[in-house]
Protein backbone atom coordinates (compact mmCIF):
# COMPACT_ATOMS: atom_id res chain seq x y z
CA UNK A 1 0.00 0.00 0.00
CA UNK A 2 2.76 2.49 0.86
CA UNK A 3 4.31 2.07 -2.62
CA UNK A 4 0.94 2.84 -4.23
CA UNK A 5 0.72 6.19 -2.35
CA UNK A 6 4.24 7.16 -3.48
CA UNK A 7 3.50 6.13 -7.04
CA UNK A 8 0.37 8.32 -7.14
CA UNK A 9 2.27 11.22 -5.57
CA UNK A 10 5.21 10.97 -7.96
CA UNK A 11 3.23 10.30 -11.09
CA UNK A 12 2.32 13.95 -11.84
CA UNK A 13 5.93 14.97 -11.25
CA UNK A 14 7.17 12.16 -13.50
CA UNK A 15 4.66 13.09 -16.18
CA UNK A 16 5.80 16.71 -15.99
CA UNK A 17 9.45 15.69 -16.32
CA UNK A 18 8.61 13.49 -19.32
CA UNK A 19 6.81 16.41 -20.98
CA UNK A 20 9.74 18.75 -20.45
CA UNK A 21 12.28 16.21 -21.69
CA UNK A 22 10.20 15.50 -24.80
CA UNK A 23 9.75 19.22 -25.44
CA UNK A 24 13.45 19.84 -25.00
CA UNK A 25 14.33 17.10 -27.53
CA UNK A 26 11.87 18.51 -30.07
CA UNK A 27 13.10 22.06 -29.51
CA UNK A 28 9.65 23.27 -28.42
CA UNK A 29 9.24 24.07 -24.73
CA UNK A 30 5.79 24.03 -23.15
CA UNK A 31 4.18 27.46 -22.61
CA UNK A 32 5.12 29.30 -19.44
CA UNK A 33 2.17 29.59 -17.07
CA UNK A 34 2.22 32.56 -14.68
CA UNK A 35 0.10 32.40 -11.56
CA UNK A 36 -0.43 36.07 -10.67
CA UNK A 37 -2.20 35.14 -7.43
CA UNK A 38 0.88 33.28 -6.21
CA UNK A 39 3.97 35.18 -7.43
CA UNK A 40 7.31 33.43 -7.58
CA UNK A 41 9.47 34.17 -4.59
CA UNK A 42 13.13 33.47 -5.13
CA UNK A 43 14.88 31.73 -2.30
CA UNK A 44 18.09 33.70 -2.56
CA UNK A 45 16.63 37.17 -3.17
CA UNK A 46 19.06 39.83 -2.06
CA UNK A 47 17.79 43.05 -0.48
CA UNK A 48 17.73 46.01 -2.84
CA UNK A 49 20.67 48.27 -1.97
CA UNK A 50 20.00 51.83 -0.90
CA UNK A 51 20.03 54.26 -3.83
CA UNK A 52 23.24 56.19 -4.36
CA UNK A 53 23.21 59.90 -5.01
CA UNK A 54 25.19 61.43 -7.93
CA UNK A 55 28.27 61.87 -5.70
CA UNK A 56 28.33 58.18 -4.78
CA UNK A 57 27.09 58.58 -1.21
CA UNK A 58 24.55 55.94 -0.16
CA UNK A 59 21.19 57.43 0.81
CA UNK A 60 20.41 57.63 4.52
CA UNK A 61 17.76 55.33 5.93
CA UNK A 62 14.20 56.59 5.58
CA UNK A 63 11.70 56.22 8.43
CA UNK A 64 9.13 53.50 7.88
CA UNK A 65 5.70 55.05 8.45
CA UNK A 66 3.70 52.35 6.65
CA UNK A 67 1.77 51.38 9.78
CA UNK A 68 0.48 54.97 10.04
CA UNK A 69 -0.06 55.44 6.30
CA UNK A 70 -2.51 52.52 6.22
CA UNK A 71 -5.14 54.95 7.52
CA UNK A 72 -3.37 58.30 7.13
CA UNK A 73 -2.38 57.92 3.47
CA UNK A 74 -2.65 61.70 3.02
CA UNK A 75 0.63 62.04 4.93
CA UNK A 76 2.63 59.85 2.52
CA UNK A 77 3.34 62.93 0.40
CA UNK A 78 2.74 65.70 2.95
CA UNK A 79 5.90 67.85 3.06
CA UNK A 80 6.43 67.91 6.85
CA UNK A 81 6.06 64.11 7.16
CA UNK A 82 8.21 63.44 4.06
CA UNK A 83 11.00 65.79 5.20
CA UNK A 84 11.14 64.14 8.60
CA UNK A 85 10.95 60.60 7.13
CA UNK A 86 13.90 61.37 4.82
CA UNK A 87 15.85 62.31 7.97
CA UNK A 88 14.82 58.90 9.43
CA UNK A 89 12.40 60.56 11.87
CA UNK A 90 9.12 58.70 11.79
CA UNK A 91 5.63 59.45 13.07
CA UNK A 92 6.48 57.54 16.26
CA UNK A 93 9.11 60.11 17.24
CA UNK A 94 6.48 62.83 17.71
CA UNK A 95 3.26 60.87 18.22
CA UNK A 96 4.53 57.89 20.23
CA UNK A 97 4.19 54.22 19.34
CA UNK A 98 0.38 54.45 19.58
CA UNK A 99 -0.15 50.67 19.46
CA UNK A 100 -3.71 50.94 20.78
CA UNK A 101 -4.56 53.58 18.15
CA UNK A 102 -3.13 51.37 15.39
CA UNK A 103 -5.14 48.35 16.56
CA UNK A 104 -8.44 50.24 16.92
CA UNK A 105 -10.57 49.58 13.85
CA UNK A 106 -13.40 51.68 15.32
CA UNK A 107 -11.08 54.71 15.35
CA UNK A 108 -12.03 55.92 18.83
CA UNK A 109 -8.61 55.46 20.49
CA UNK A 110 -6.40 58.54 20.12
CA UNK A 111 -2.72 58.46 19.19
CA UNK A 112 -0.44 58.30 22.24
CA UNK A 113 0.74 61.91 21.80
CA UNK A 114 -1.17 64.79 20.20
CA UNK A 115 -0.37 68.49 20.19
CA UNK A 116 -2.84 71.28 20.87
CA UNK A 117 -1.78 74.55 19.22
CA UNK A 118 -0.30 75.77 22.52
CA UNK A 119 2.24 72.91 22.53
CA UNK A 120 3.23 72.68 18.84
CA UNK A 121 6.12 75.18 19.00
CA UNK A 122 7.59 73.59 22.14
CA UNK A 123 7.41 70.15 20.52
CA UNK A 124 9.21 71.37 17.39
CA UNK A 125 11.82 73.20 19.47
CA UNK A 126 12.91 69.89 21.06
CA UNK A 127 14.79 69.15 17.82
CA UNK A 128 14.80 72.50 16.02
CA UNK A 129 16.51 74.99 18.31
CA UNK A 130 16.54 77.88 15.84
CA UNK A 131 14.46 79.46 13.12
CA UNK A 132 16.57 81.46 10.70
CA UNK A 133 13.80 82.89 8.51
CA UNK A 134 13.29 86.66 8.62
CA UNK A 135 10.23 87.74 10.60
CA UNK A 136 8.66 89.54 7.63
CA UNK A 137 8.78 86.35 5.55
CA UNK A 138 7.18 84.38 8.40
CA UNK A 139 4.40 86.96 8.78
CA UNK A 140 3.78 87.14 5.01
CA UNK A 141 3.49 83.36 4.65
CA UNK A 142 1.38 83.10 7.79
CA UNK A 143 -1.03 85.81 6.54
CA UNK A 144 -1.26 84.04 3.18
CA UNK A 145 -1.98 80.60 4.66
CA UNK A 146 -4.00 81.67 7.72
CA UNK A 147 -5.80 84.93 6.94
CA UNK A 148 -8.42 84.33 9.65
CA UNK A 149 -5.75 84.34 12.37
CA UNK A 150 -4.95 87.94 13.22
CA UNK A 151 -3.00 87.68 16.47
CA UNK A 152 0.72 86.97 15.89
CA UNK A 153 0.74 85.10 19.20
CA UNK A 154 -1.34 82.44 17.43
CA UNK A 155 1.45 81.56 14.96
CA UNK A 156 2.59 77.95 15.28
CA UNK A 157 5.24 76.11 13.28
CA UNK A 158 2.71 74.03 11.35
CA UNK A 159 0.95 77.15 10.08
CA UNK A 160 3.83 77.53 7.62
CA UNK A 161 5.54 74.13 7.61
CA UNK A 162 3.59 71.41 5.83
CA UNK A 163 -0.12 70.63 5.82
CA UNK A 164 0.07 68.53 8.97
CA UNK A 165 -3.60 68.61 9.86
CA UNK A 166 -6.37 66.32 8.70
CA UNK A 167 -8.75 68.06 6.32
CA UNK A 168 -11.55 65.59 7.02
CA UNK A 169 -12.09 64.05 10.43
CA UNK A 170 -14.45 61.28 11.37
CA UNK A 171 -13.58 61.60 15.06
CA UNK A 172 -11.91 64.24 17.18
CA UNK A 173 -10.14 64.13 20.52
CA UNK A 174 -9.13 66.80 23.02
CA UNK A 175 -5.44 66.94 22.29
CA UNK A 176 -4.43 67.58 25.91
CA UNK A 177 -6.42 64.70 27.43
CA UNK A 178 -7.15 62.31 24.56
CA UNK A 179 -10.83 62.44 25.46
CA UNK A 180 -13.15 61.67 22.54
CA UNK A 181 -15.19 64.74 21.61
CA UNK A 182 -18.77 64.08 20.61
CA UNK A 183 -20.50 66.75 18.54
CA UNK A 184 -19.95 68.68 15.36
CA UNK A 185 -16.52 67.33 14.43
CA UNK A 186 -16.24 69.27 11.16
CA UNK A 187 -17.15 72.61 12.80
CA UNK A 188 -14.55 72.14 15.54
CA UNK A 189 -11.90 71.17 12.97
CA UNK A 190 -12.52 74.41 11.04
CA UNK A 191 -12.23 76.48 14.21
CA UNK A 192 -8.78 75.03 14.95
CA UNK A 193 -7.23 75.15 11.49
CA UNK A 194 -6.13 77.59 8.86
CA UNK A 195 -8.68 78.28 6.11
CA UNK A 196 -6.66 76.47 3.43
CA UNK A 197 -7.01 73.32 5.47
CA UNK A 198 -10.80 73.40 5.88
Amino acid sequence: MKYFVWAVFLMPLGALCALCLAAEESGKLPPLVIDRDNPLKLKDEKPVPAPIDPWGVPAAPVADNQACHCCHANYEEESLAVTHAKANIGCVKCHGKSSEHLADEDNVTPPKIMYPASKINKACAKCHDSHDVPAEKVIALWQQRCPDKTDPKQIVCTDCHGQHRLKVRTVRWEKDTGKLIVGDVEKKAKEDSCPDMK
